[in-house]
């Protein structure tokens, strides 16, 4: 059986390294083992960031990739906290009742959503916001030098 609220926070807490998609289809998963991917690209975005600043051009490529990974993890937990019970049981639980236990919301699945759309939404816009930034800093940068 397997249940929303703990697939929910395994996709928010563990989702960037594909902890959820293993919980819920298996280790047979192709997805779960290619999400740690991007998120430890921009885990080494952050690093190289940290160590040679921001004026860095891989970091600013990388880093983002870590904000989205985020992102994208923090809205399928909302998607998963958001099923109805019959949506889950039926799709993840297809050997069980309908109105089986396991898809019921809780007060948990709750906190899961209000914690993943906080935190999904802040990390999709200054994944957004830094790319953003940096790019048009680099294109002020390359207007000064052609207008000297």
């Amino acid at each position: 059986m397997k249940n929303k609220t703990l697939a929910a926070w395994l996709t928010f807490l563990g989702g960037p390294l594909g902890l959820h998609r293993l919980y819920l289809f298996g280790l047979g998963d192709t997805l779960a083992w290619l999400l740690p991917i991007p998120t430890t690209l921009g885990l080494y975005g952050l690093e190289r960031s940290m160590d040679y600043g921001v004026d860095d051009v891989l970091s600013w490529w990388l880093l983002p990739l870590l904000g989205f990974s985020i992102a994208g993890n923090s809205l399928m937990a909302i998607v998963y906290a958001l099923m109805s019970k019959e949506q889950w049981n039926q799709k993840f639980n297809p050997e069980s009742d309908i109105d089986s236990a396991a898809g019921q919301t809780q007060w948990l699945t709750i906190g899961v959503l209000v914690v993943a759309l906080m935190v999904g939404a802040t990390s999709l816009l200054s994944g957004l916001v830094y790319s953003f930034q940096r790019y048009f800093e680099t294109q002020i940068e390359e207007a000064r030098k052609i207008s000297q």
